[in-house]
């Protein structure tokens, strides 16, 4: 068992002919994940002309490849979870959950009791009858959060060093804004999973853990282009978010995640992949579009934006708006 434990889906018509009815024009297709991968690359990347030579883009998509099939060297350039974070995760895993002992392992670390204070006094939690002071007891803000929600704060603290901790001009701008979208790919994805009978809290782990590899994606950009010319061609952006991709699943099985997180994040987006590959794959589609709508890239009401999400799914879009 890893340190997340285990986790409970013709011709012409003659111009003399009598006119006709036009047909009617089919709905136009919702953009495809490549088109959305290519606009959220390129506003994250917010690179000026010239564009790197295709060269430098087979070099990079090289190196990435290579790192996708030696995970170990690519995990090696992103940090490790804190060394509380397993304990705490498999005191969250049993049925019978102890908040008071949840409580003495929570108290080792001050940063860890101040975010669970932050997240019990959000108004998502707080009802909205609530008008008393802020919630101030750990004990009292554990039973707010409940096991999910503790469980879901401590992987979002676990991976946050990933993102403070980036070297490299172009890695320490975009890192965390890719953090942002991963914390919304997460909640939209466990939002999703239940209609799709699978695992809420698997979708969440998936969410936070499928843009890993980008971020090392964005290093070796760093290492390779420096301040100079940087990819821009669609060939380019594919490759980047496909090996990507396959790095963030070799990296989750290395550091011993749920079988079927890894496994989803390698398949997202494939045809005929399981529930959990799906949730992820339309909760990834939300956040990126979210954040390209709240960048100012698209109107919300922007067919890109809009076309082939079902009703829920637009529901979920609007709770993935900042808070503040």
């Amino acid at each position: 068992m890893g340190w997340f434990g285990k986790s409970k889906g013709g011709a012409d018509a003659p111009k003399a002919a009598a006119a006709v009815p036009a047909p009617v024009q089919d709905a136009p297709d919702p953009a495809t994940a490549r088109e959305l991968d290519l606009a959220w690359y390129r506003w994250l990347a917010a690179a000026p002309p010239p564009r790197a030579p295709a060269l430098i883009e087979g070099r990079i998509l090289e190196e990435l490849a290579g790192l996708a099939q030696a995970p170990v060297a690519g995990a090696a350039l992103v940090p490790r979870v804190p060394d509380i974070i397993p304990q705490l995760m498999r005191t969250l895993q049993a049925e019978d959950m102890n908040a008071a002992e949840l409580s003495r392992q929570l108290s080792q670390d001050t940063l860890l009791v101040a975010e669970v204070y932050r997240e019990a006094n959000r108004p998502a939690y707080l009802p909205r009858y609530h008008s008393g002071p802020p919630i101030n007891s750990i004990q009292s803000a554990i039973m707010l959060l409940g096991q999910n929600g503790m469980r879901m704060l401590l992987a979002r603290v676990a991976f946050r060093p990933i993102v403070s901790m980036q070297s490299g001009v172009l890695a320490r701008r975009v890192a965390p804004v890719v953090w942002r979208q991963s914390e919304k790919a997460a909640l939209a994805a466990s939002l999703l999973a239940p209609g799709l009978r699978a695992n809420a809290f698997d979708a969440y782990l998936a969410g936070l853990m499928e843009n890993v590899g980008l971020v090392v994606a964005f290093r070796l950009l760093d290492q390779i282009c420096g301040d100079q010319a940087l990819p821009w061609s669609e060939e380019f952006v594919d490759g980047l978010f496909r090996h990507a991709r396959a790095l963030s699943a070799r990296i989750a099985a290395l550091w011993e995640f749920p079988e079927a997180v890894a496994a989803a994040i390698g398949a997202a987006g494939s045809p005929d992949s399981a529930s959990l590959a799906q949730a992820l794959a339309l909760g990834d589609r939300l956040a990126k579009l979210r954040m390209l709508v709240d960048g100012a890239q698209f109107a919300p009401d922007d067919p890109f934006v809009t076309d082939g999400l079902s009703e829920q799914a637009l529901t979920v879009f609007d709770k993935l708006q900042d808070e503040e």
